[in-house]
């Protein structure tokens, strides 16, 4: 069972949503732009989060990735 969340819209887009109801079922569309904008907000926040972390890394030598990566392949 869900909850009840409502909002207020302009009378103009009530009527323009009104015109659209036998074409647009509103309530999915609704829900489906809600879900896909906490998925979006969601990866912005784990984002957030990883730049706050890697802030607090050390920063490496220049050229440590080359090196790294020749040590790799010498390796073969």
């Amino acid at each position: 069972m869900g909850i009840v969340y409502s909002i207020r819209i302009p009378r103009k887009l009530k009527e323009e949503m009104d015109k659209l109801k036998d074409v647009v079922d509103w309530r999915k569309e609704i829900i489906a732009f809600i879900e896909e904008k906490i998925e979006v907000y969601k990866r912005q926040k784990v984002l957030q989060e990883i730049a706050e972390v890697l802030k607090e890394l050390p920063e490496t030598p220049r050229g440590t990735a080359a090196r790294l990566v020749r040590e790799d392949r010498d390796s073969y």
